[in-house]
């Protein structure tokens, strides 16, 4: 029964080779929750530690930018 439930793992989407950049506003928003505006966990967004700080450091600099909003 528990083969059934199984998750794939997630592929961290920057080591794959795409790039996060703050000015993207529609990719940031993938890695932000819709309701509150939050940066989304690593379990969440399926990144590694890595590049889960960059995120982290990119959504901030957009924020400030005023390209995504503090809060919803």
């Amino acid at each position: 029964m528990a083969e059934f439930f199984k998750k794939k793992k997630k592929v961290c989407q920057m080591c794959a080779g795409k790039d996060v950049d703050y000015k993207d506003v529609e990719v940031m928003k993938k890695y932000v929750s819709a309701d509150k505006g939050k940066i989304l966990p690593r379990r969440v967004t399926g990144t590694c530690a890595k590049h889960q700080r960059h995120v982290a450091a990119e959504v901030k600099k957009a924020r400030f930018m005023a390209l995504l909003p503090f809060v919803k």
